[in-house]
């Protein structure tokens, strides 16, 4: 079992800035891809960003691509997601999943993803 903690969301505004961090705790010696996804009232959980084990490969969705860096320390256990220029549209609960998902394609859904932190909010005002 993996336990997954995030932290550093908040209240910006629009443009600003926010980083993200999750904490891994339990079983971190499995090479675990780690990804971001967020989810805004009424809609669906969706696909942020993705890194795999080594950090060399990274995956984000078209929307976030130019604005948000996913990177890695897996000597701390940790991913972080650093979210620059950011809009109200980006405002969602942001959760950090784990896991190892045997297609590609699988990196960009949730099913794809074994453990789940609890969430963290983040809001973007105007």
């Amino acid at each position: 079992q993996v336990q997954l903690v995030e932290s550093g969301g908040g209240l910006v505004q629009d443009g600003g800035s926010l980083r993200l961090s999750c904490a891994a705790s339990g079983r971190t010696s499995s090479r675990y891809s780690m990804g971001w996804f967020r989810q805004a009232p009424g809609k669906e959980r969706e696909f942020v960003a993705a890194i795999e084990w080594s950090g060399g490969s990274t995956y984000y969705a078209n929307s976030v691509k130019g604005r948000f860096t996913i990177s890695r320390d897996n000597a701390k256990n940790s991913v972080y997601l650093q979210m620059n220029s950011l809009k109200p549209e980006d405002t969602a609960v942001y959760y950090c999943a784990g896991g190892h998902p045997s297609l590609a394609w699988l990196r960009l859904m949730p099913s794809g993803y074994d453990y789940w932190g609890q969430g963290t909010q983040v809001t973007v005002s105007s």
